[in-house]
């Protein structure tokens, strides 16, 4: 059985991994609209990767015997001045989710809920990636700051990322992610 503090955590986190969702699917609308459809389908991909986190932890209080609280979303942004503003914000937003992870393990910890422990370290791990990926373009942005054409290169980088996985609710699918 899931600790109460533990999963009162984890659904807040199901709420953040939602929110998620809905912050990159605004910043592949915003995308779109300036025909930046790299950066698009980059963001579109991440918004698909956040719905598969928070169907993990959906899915862990379940099989844990816990009851999953869907939360309210707070109000996303829906627009930027230039591209590099969303990636920014990106990037301090996964910063936010990983202390949002940490909390989780802290609290895990503290109600010696050991079975959690594999979950949230699959999730430490994949938060330096979510940090290092939208630091990196954030980075690549800025150097080339209002330049046309090394903005249409970066676009151009990113419409090859490739997100194999199905359904963000299919359990498989996260399987690929793991």
């Amino acid at each position: 059985m899931i600790g109460e503090k533990t999963r009162n955590a984890m659904n807040e986190q199901i709420k953040h991994e939602m929110e998620s969702f809905y912050i990159y699917l605004s910043m592949a609308a915003y995308f779109h609209a300036q025909n930046l459809d790299g950066m698009a389908h980059w963001m579109r991909c991440q918004a698909h990767e956040e719905m598969i986190h928070a169907v993990k932890f959906y899915d862990h209080i379940l099989d844990r015997g816990g009851v999953v609280t869907l939360l309210d979303l707070k109000q996303i942004k829906t627009s930027w001045k230039k591209p590099l503003e969303p990636w920014l914000e990106a990037y301090e937003h996964e910063k936010f989710i990983t202390g949002k992870i940490k909390d989780i393990t802290k609290i895990s910890r503290e109600e010696n809920d050991y079975s959690s422990e594999p979950l949230l370290s699959w999730f430490l791990k994949e938060q330096i990636e979510e940090e290092k990926n939208t630091e990196k373009v954030s980075r690549e942005l800025a150097m080339v700051e209002n330049s046309k054409e090394g903005i249409l290169m970066l676009d151009r980088e990113l419409v090859a990322r490739v997100f194999t996985a199905g359904s963000p609710l299919d359990p498989t699918a996260y399987n690929v992610v793991a």
